[in-house]
């Protein structure tokens, strides 16, 4: 939740989606992205990546 600057409150929902490959092609992803900012009204849409090691 935040505050706009109009003093209303906004609520917004997360959802989390895991996603898991071996190699990572960062074009597609980025163009997916867009897509699907597009498709969900969004200004910004969060597609992240991060290394792994498994024990």
């Amino acid at each position: 939740m935040w505050q706009e600057k109009d003093s209303a409150t906004v609520h917004d929902d997360i959802i989390v989606y895991e996603v898991m490959v071996k190699d990572l092609d960062e074009d597609w992803w980025s163009s997916y992205r867009k897509k699907l900012e597009q498709r969900f009204s969004q200004d910004k849409l969060v597609i992240r990546a991060q290394k792994i090691h498994l024990l």
